[in-house]
């Protein structure tokens, strides 16, 4: 894209309880098919009639079908009618980023919801097998997406290294039992054996299905890259992540947030077609306007460029875990304030600092479209 400072949202947008209740098959109360229809009128949405008809139909699986497609559709025109550039559907076909996957992989079990960074919960899996490649799992979702924008698409996908992280190693842990005396070194390579099974057997058969239907950037979504900060630990990563983007003639970008970029840095550089590192920073930035000492979140883009990453940034500037709607003016600071610290403005995608779920599609909405206009006014002022 030649526009200086695209703009793009990171993945997850919350889902409307339309949309969740009806999914499940539950009555929905008449203020909750209104504020669909009140949504749907903002957002210029064609047939709102059939969606009221839809959702008061009995539970089937072609209901459920129509619903996701129907909250994916709101979700596209609420980031085209902000004036994004490049988009994706607010993943709202998924459960969540991790159980959406592991439900539709052989070899796992679930055990129950644990705690996550923010206040949610995700249903937390064991590895009883080696995990078996059954179905898609992101590729409808990304058809209709592309079929229902004439925006950039990118594809947020859920990276192996968080999802082994994520999971209790039984199967390779019991398997290499009587390998290894040692038992940090038992589970360190029996996680190895489980991410690189996961990567061959199950990410990259996704990848090639992608691929093969036009998808044309893939985000490796890796919460988890900094939780084991070890040299042996981040090697272990960036070894994953360079297997699993290998060979495709597909861009690849990484995302990280709420993590230590102090480590991250360092290996940064040795990621392979890696084209962008989407990182939050707005999340530790104060909200006064103006450069320089004003901006507090942002001084660990000087390690990734002393490094030798050469790559683009996905730089957040938008705070997703607050209600405060960030003025066009603060948006704009931010930019400029990294803008003097690599060595090419272009190589700055605007974007969120993750993904929006935790917030109001009212407070989402006024804080993507600040965001543009807080881009807008960066180039205004390079002019």
């Amino acid at each position: 894209m030649n526009k200086l400072f695209p703009t793009q949202e990171i993945g997850s947008l919350a889902k409307p309880k339309w949309r969740v209740k009806g999914y499940r098959g539950e009555s929905l109360s008449k203020a909750e098919i209104v504020e669909a229809v009140k949504w749907g009128r903002k957002l210029r949405i064609e047939n709102l009639d059939g969606l009221v008809k839809l959702l008061g139909e009995r539970d089937s699986p072609s209901r459920r079908k129509a619903i996701l497609e129907w909250s994916a559709k709101y979700a596209i025109r609420l980031f085209e009618k902000a004036g994004l550039d490049i988009i994706f559907d607010g993943e709202q076909w998924r459960s969540e980023m991790y159980e959406h996957v592991v439900r539709k992989t052989a070899g796992f079990k679930f055990l129950g919801y644990v705690k996550s960074f923010d206040y949610r919960y995700f249903n937390k899996a064991a590895c009883i097998d080696k995990p078996k490649y059954v179905k898609p799992f992101y590729l409808d979702e990304f058809l209709f997406t592309r079929e229902n924008t004439e925006k950039e698409v990118k594809v947020p996908f859920t990276g192996p290294y968080t999802l082994v992280d994520w999971t209790f190693n039984e199967y390779y842990e019991k398997r290499l039992s009587g390998e290894f005396r040692d038992f940090r070194m038992r589970k360190f390579e029996a996680k190895r054996e489980f991410l690189f099974d996961l990567i061959k057997g199950v990410i990259r058969p996704e990848i090639s299905k992608l691929v093969d239907s036009g998808a044309k950037w893939i985000q490796i979504d890796e919460p988890a890259a900094t939780t084991n900060p070890t040299d042996e630990e981040m090697e272990l990563f960036v070894e994953s992540f360079n297997e699993t983007v290998k060979g495709f003639h597909c861009t690849f970008s990484l995302h990280n947030c709420y993590s230590n970029y102090e480590v991250l840095a360092k290996y940064a550089c040795e990621l392979r077609n890696c084209s962008q590192l989407a990182l939050e920073f707005a999340n530790r930035d104060s909200r006064q306007t103006g450069i320089g000492n004003a901006r507090t979140g942002y001084k660990e883009i000087k390690l990734f460029e002393d490094y030798g990453f050469h790559g683009n940034y996905g730089l957040g500037v938008i705070d997703v875990h607050t209600d405060f709607v960030e003025p066009p003016e603060l948006v704009r600071d931010r930019i400029l304030h990294a803008a003097k610290m690599i060595d090419d403005p272009s190589r700055i995608h605007v974007s969120t600092d993750c993904g929006l779920r935790t917030r109001t599609w009212e407070i989402s909405f006024q804080k993507l479209t600040n965001m543009v206009l807080g881009a807008e006014l960066t180039r205004k002022a390079l002019e």
